[in-house]
């Protein structure tokens, strides 16, 4: 075997690491994630800038301070009844809603999630609202206008 070396192992190349992998372009999961993240940060944005979504807090917050108020049913009845009309004006606009009064103001609150004023009970908080002797059945009262209110449109 004439002029070939046998100690092969000293031609090899000195070993060395590859290099580091760089930061650009992220993984396809990076992308994912950032992707999802810019979605939920787009659906707050929306949610809390909603028109709807504003006035239906702020009267959520109106009808817990009248449920954490004085426990005057008169007035709560009054209260109750001014919080859903200016709600259902504000929400489903003036034609719909300003011109109805009694069984017809009843029904739309009704047929808009309170389902606990259908009946006596809503008959009640008007009559107590507008100052005629009734019965108070406060606990429907609240849980009827807290479904009108809360409703989704």
């Amino acid at each position: 075997m004439g002029g070939l070396n046998t100690d092969w192992l000293t031609q090899l190349a000195p070993a060395h690491a590859p290099p580091a992998p760089g930061w650009w372009p992220p993984a396809p999961g990076w992308w994912g994630l950032a992707l999802l993240l810019g979605l939920i940060a787009a659906a707050l944005v929306y949610w809390f800038r909603s028109p709807s979504a504003r006035l239906r807090r702020a009267a959520l917050r109106e009808l817990e301070r009248l449920e954490n108020g004085p426990n005057d049913d008169v007035r709560l009845a009054g209260e109750l009844e001014q919080l859903m009309r200016r709600y259902a004006v504000a929400a489903y606009g003036r034609e719909a809603a300003a011109r109805l009064s009694g069984a017809d103001w009843l029904a739309f609150v009704v047929e808009h999630g309170g389902t606990e004023l259908a009946g006596e009970a809503g008959h009640l908080l008007l009559r107590a609202a507008y100052g005629s002797p009734a019965a108070v059945d406060r606990a429907r009262w609240l849980k009827g206008a807290r479904g009108f209110v809360g409703a989704r449109r």
